[in-house]
């Protein structure tokens, strides 16, 4: 099995469970005439996202990490048209692109998109006494430990924190890595398996993104 298998087998899923969607695909585009990273998740990663936030009714949302929006968009689609997602973004290019693609798809209502450095603002989140039913960590991997911390600050009993990119390929099992990324992976997990306040697993996935995983935890206090 390699990429060109899982790929074709993402889209056959692409094909039945999410179909044809013009708002994403024009998300998708805008993202790359803009020279953004087209590093988002997949169509049936966003997918579950979206499942996962309505699974949980969740009335209010956190993503560290906006990028174009193509995530925000998903979890604003799961969530009551009265919930909330609030997306952090450092890049101000990036967030308007961000905003172009929440507007379009028709979420803007219940998506926000806050700019500036990710531990600024969930300091100031802490501040506010903000708080989250679902956090999704989707930015810098070296930043994973800190917004780990902050996530367990800005959530309740019941709370779910779920963390893309926890594989890497297979080069988190490398304990001598000097890869930020990969330590920061390497200290997230570890953090997860000596936090009592939290029941955690991690799942591997393949497919158009390669190979790579999620881990999530639900909150227990």
């Amino acid at each position: 099995m390699d990429i060109e298998t899982w790929t074709k087998m993402d889209h056959w899923f692409d094909e039945r469970l999410v179909g044809a969607d013009p708002a994403l695909q024009a998300a998708v585009e805008a993202t790359r005439a803009a020279g953004i990273p087209e590093i988002q998740v997949s169509p049936t990663q966003g997918k579950f996202l979206m499942v996962l936030a309505a699974a949980l009714g969740a009335r209010s949302v956190l993503e560290i990490g906006t990028l174009a929006g193509y995530s925000t968009i998903w979890l604003a689609r799961g969530i009551a048209a009265s919930a909330r997602v609030l997306t952090l973004e450092r890049n101000e290019k990036y967030a308007e692109v961000a905003r172009s693609n929440l507007q379009r798809a028709g979420v803007s209502d219940r998506a926000q998109v806050r700019v500036g450095v990710a531990s600024d603002s969930l300091r100031q989140l802490i501040a506010e006494g903000a708080d989250f039913d679902l956090v999704f960590i989707d930015a810098d991997k070296s930043g994973y430990p800190d917004y780990l911390t902050a996530a367990l600050q800005l959530t309740h009993a019941g709370s779910v924190i779920v963390a893309d990119n926890v594989v890497r390929d297979g080069r988190v099992l490398d304990e001598a890595s000097s890869d930020v990324d990969v330590r920061g992976i390497r200290r997230y997990i570890q953090m997860l398996a000596a936090e009592p306040r939290l029941l955690s697993s991690a799942l591997q996935t393949v497919g158009e993104k390669g190979y790579d995983g999620f881990a999530i935890s639900r909150v227990q206090r």
